[in-house]
């Protein structure tokens, strides 16, 4: 059973400690990490790493989706939390100096998935990282989370983003901060 801090609008824990799906069906503010990979690319340019969520995933089963990303559990924090996701997901070992903070940002939706309301109300900090020694071909996937994963061209994957192109739940905000 994953257990959550409830946090306040900072994304500090309140002391609130709830499960997971409790927390998602009663839309409670908790946190998560992000971290989009990507490498030098043969035009000049830079590839971005993409997960295909898992279709048994309570939210946006079967979509294109950020290199890495997790929920936070109760007592964890942040960067941790975002290097426990890389090798639990995708098997890569990470130190916390690869990381960049790139972003902070709140993240709220309601959706139905598999005949269920899902209510997400996160803080969610948004890293990079990147590696030009990644060979997805020798990348251990977490299948029960990862279906597979695929480098696209960054320019080509904001294209898709924008013109819906491609079944994603990606957040084009968090896709652009990547080459500020």
């Amino acid at each position: 059973m994953e257990m959550f801090d409830i946090v306040d609008e900072n994304g500090e824990p309140t002391g609130t400690v709830k499960e997971r799906t409790k927390v998602h069906e009663d839309g409670d503010l908790h946190r998560t990490s992000h971290v989009w990979i990507v490498r030098d690319n043969n035009k000049g340019g830079l590839d971005v790493l993409l997960q295909k969520r898992s279709e048994s995933k309570d939210s946006n089963p079967g979509c294109y989706d950020i290199s890495s990303a997790g929920h936070i559990p109760a007592g964890c924090g942040y960067l941790d939390s975002a290097l426990r996701e890389l090798k639990e997901e995708l098997g890569i070992d990470a130190s916390s100096e690869e990381l960049e903070l790139r972003l902070i940002r709140r993240i709220s939706y309601s959706d139905i998935f598999h005949g269920k309301l899902f209510k997400d109300n996160q803080v969610t900090r948004v890293y990079k990282m990147k590696r030009n020694d990644i060979d997805i071909e020798k990348l251990n996937l977490q299948k029960e989370e990862v279906e597979e994963v695929i480098w696209m061209d960054y320019e080509e994957c904001i294209k898709a983003v924008k013109n819906n192109t491609i079944k994603h739940c990606i957040y084009l905000e968090e896709l652009e901060k990547l080459l500020d």
